[in-house]
């Protein structure tokens, strides 16, 4: 038996875990979403994303995913830039913080904000002792914007740092002996250059932020219904396995649409980071 054959046993594990906890249960999800209770085959479960419950909750979802994913960019891309020119390791102590929370229960970090949030949490209690006006945001859009971002900035920060560590310092010092200013060097140089971690980083945050639950659950007090909160309260409480499937099948389109994206825009994983 040769090497090459040998290497390729080594991957039937991966393969087995796969089949076991992936394909299947997609094959499991289209299979639902595209038969009924008796197991006809129907589209209504799909095209019950029309109605207007379900519509609103998806358009809803779409806006706060999309400003989150736009407040990520806007706060990460400042700081990978910061951490590129001060010669920051993969390795470095600061780079090892970002990463830190994501080590930490995904719960944990949502529940530890609604402590903060809540109208006698921790926030509020230091605003008293300071005689100043609370804040009333939780079970608002605001605080699950502010769930999304808190959770999923590293995975815009790590995409973007690693593309802009990888650029040349002599291609920016060919531009500023050509005569570019700092702008025209961002703007012709640097931003172009990172469009694959800035696609991979976009990627990496709006699809959880779009199919999450947990933290509309928990900072929007179940009161504000996203798509991911209708899709599981099909499953767990209205116990329609088909109409929950057919809900996911929208959904994963989203998610082809951003893999096709990324695919596009960076071709060889430059912004990947994990």
């Amino acid at each position: 038996m040769n090497k090459r054959l040998q290497k390729k046993y080594l991957a039937c594990p991966y393969a087995i875990w796969m089949a076991g906890f992936i394909i299947i249960p997609l094959l499991m999800v289209v299979y639902y979403g595209l038969t009924n209770r008796s197991g006809a085959f129907t589209l209504n479960n799909v095209l019950a994303i029309a109605s207007p419950e379900h519509f609103k909750a998806l358009c809803l979802s779409l806006l706060l995913s999309l400003i989150s994913t736009v407040l990520c960019l806007l706060i990460a891309y400042p700081l990978a830039l910061i951490l590129r020119r001060r010669n920051i390791g993969h390795g470095s102590f600061i780079v090892f913080i970002f990463i830190l929370p994501m080590w930490m229960n995904f719960l944990l970090r949502t529940l530890a904000w609604q402590t903060l949030l809540e109208k006698n949490g921790v926030i509020n209690g230091i605003l008293n002792m300071l005689h100043l006006p609370n804040i009333a945001i939780i079970n608002t859009p605001a605080a699950i914007v502010l769930g999304m971002v808190y959770n999923f900035l590293p995975f815009m920060v790590l995409p973007l740092y690693n593309v802009l560590a990888k650029i040349d310092d002599n291609i920016l010092f060919a531009a500023k002996d050509l005569g570019a200013d700092n702008i025209q060097t961002f703007i012709r140089i640097i931003f172009p250059l990172s469009i694959p971690g800035v696609i991979s980083g976009i990627t990496m945050v709006f699809i959880p932020a779009l199919t999450t639950f947990v933290i509309s659950n928990l900072l929007g007090g179940s009161k504000i219904l996203l798509i991911g909160n209708v899709i599981e309260q099909e499953f767990t409480k209205g116990s329609n396995w088909n109409l929950g499937s057919g809900l996911s099948l929208v959904l994963m389109i989203f998610i082809l649409l951003s893999m096709g994206l990324l695919a596009k825009y960076d071709k060889n994983g430059e912004g990947n980071a994990f």
